[in-house]
């Protein structure tokens, strides 16, 4: 198992981003959290298989439609003790 630490940079607020990537985690059988940062970014933890992180991280850079995706940071981080994964209130 894998973790990652992702920072979503663009238009990706009031786009549907979180909603979205809630739901590509859960396909993809990650655990972790997504959650729209005061900066306009958006943030989540991604924690599961190699190969099914990198497919969330992969997506990441796409986005639902309406998105924008400028940039997306990458950090390798620890895992946590998630079991599904969660979408959290602005931070």
């Amino acid at each position: 198992m894998i973790a990652r630490l992702l920072r979503v940079h663009g238009r990706v607020q009031g786009v549907g981003y979180r909603y979205a990537m809630e739901d590509q985690a859960q396909l993809l059988g990650l655990a972790g959290w997504v959650r729209n940062r005061l900066d306009g970014t958006v943030e989540a933890h991604a924690q599961g298989p190699a190969d099914a992180v990198q497919a969330l991280v992969d997506w990441a850079h796409r986005g639902p439609a309406h998105a924008q995706v400028s940039k997306v940071e990458v950090t390798d981080t620890s895992p946590t003790h998630e079991t599904r994964f969660l979408r959290l209130p602005t931070a």
